[in-house]
């Protein structure tokens, strides 16, 4: 069983073999082996590939990326209608990046979309690599994704080590320490238990066995295909790891949001800088309220500040909160006419009024789809009553 009295020196590699074959011995009658759930894993002809057989690396590559902080289920849809636009890497590279931004819109962490757009832009006159290297040299991808990339597509002998490899290894070493700290140690894991002549099977078992059984809560310790080698089965108690470091209080924000409508009945909106979380992305104006600011002058001051605009802030339109996952935001919105000032994007990329009815031409994220849903309710004078 290795050493059990430091997990941090536990060594797998007497028991690589016992626990590779046992774990692919699960996969075959319990993992996600569904052509439903995971097309691009899978032939033209609906076969789970052998060995021997490539699969479609442009397909593969859409997925990790979309995978990266995003659930399976969640994913699924988003693949598919992207893959229905941009079937090709030329059709990716040549499409806009506002293009691409409305079909990753919702995903969240959107600095994705971008990057994949100028991965694409490169991959098209460099062509697909084949090396660890060349796919961490292309913008947005890191070594987990790179080996899951290359191990799904081409079945190459790549370890891989994402969130859910990361809890299934700390658990079964009952690692003392947070993940993040020891990288070294769990992609030496990982290497170790990799089943070199199967490699992609075995990196999909282990994400199946990370996201059905050994779950973040709850664990289904009783359908594990490696109770008798787990630590923290052994423990009793195996949500005590991962172990994690003390979590702070996420920060708590007010955002005034002004809805700003002109005399042709259009709306003002802008667009962040591309840094950033949400860069890139169009949003209603607006920004901090200060302590002690009523809302409304909040909204003026913003708007004055950030598009160098004056406007009445009128009503209410709707609040809406929203956590990310460094802070938690509540976003309250108000209709404003606008008064005088040509918008200038002292803040932003560029602001542009537009007719509401277009709005869905733009890529907005998450938190705004309430607000633009409120907007065109009470425009058609029937969706949101007050009261």
């Amino acid at each position: 069983m290795g050493q059990r009295s430091s997990a941090e020196h536990r060594d797998f590699s007497p028991l690589a073999a016992e626990l590779s074959q046992s774990l692919l011995a699960w996969w075959e009658v319990h993992g996600r082996k569904d052509p439903a759930l995971k097309p691009w894993m899978f032939t033209k002809d609906g076969r789970w590939p052998e060995p021997h057989e490539h699969l479609n690396v442009l397909e593969c590559w859409i997925a990790e990326v979309m995978l990266q902080q995003t659930q399976l289920l969640v994913v699924l849809p988003y693949w598919m209608r992207w893959m229905a636009i941009f079937p090709t890497v030329d059709a990716l590279a040549a499409a806009s990046l506002e293009q691409v931004r409305l079909q990753w819109q919702g995903l969240g962490y959107y600095s994705r979309a971008r990057r994949l757009h100028e991965a694409a832009q490169q991959l098209v006159t460099q062509g697909w690599p084949r090396t660890l290297d060349g796919w961490t040299d292309l913008p947005g991808i890191g070594r987990t994704t790179a080996g899951s990339i290359l191990s799904s597509a081409f079945n190459a002998p790549l370890p891989i080590l994402d969130g859910n490899v990361k809890r299934v290894l700390a658990r079964l070493a009952a690692h003392p320490r947070p993940p993040a700290r020891d990288e070294v140690l769990f992609w030496g894991w990982s290497t170790a238990l990799l089943d070199a002549s199967r490699p992609r099977d075995f990196n999909q078992a282990l994400m199946d066995l990370g996201a059905t059984v050994c779950t973040p809560r709850n664990p289904a310790c009783d359908q594990c295909p490696w109770p008798s080698a787990c630590a923290a089965y052994a423990s009793g108690e195996p949500c005590r790891w991962p172990v994690t470091d003390a979590s702070k209080p996420l920060p708590f924000q007010v955002i005034g949001v002004g809805v700003v409508l002109n005399a042709a009945g259009e709306v003002l909106i802008d667009q962040r800088v591309e840094e950033g979380l949400l860069g890139g992305m169009w949003e209603f104006p607006g920004g901090k309220q200060e302590p002690g600011e009523a809302i409304e002058d909040c909204i003026a001051r913003e708007l004055k500040e950030e598009l160098a605009i004056a406007v009445t802030v009128g009503e209410e339109l709707i609040t809406v909160d929203h956590a990310y996952s460094h802070k938690k935001l509540r976003f309250v919105v108000h209709l404003c006419d606008w008064v005088s000032g040509e918008p200038q994007p002292l803040a932003s990329q560029q602001a542009r009024w537009v007719p509401p009815a277009q709005l869905s031409d733009y890529a907005f994220p998450a938190a705004n789809a309430r607000i633009i849903e409120a907007l065109l309710g009470k425009l058609r004078g029937s969706a949101h009553p007050d009261g």
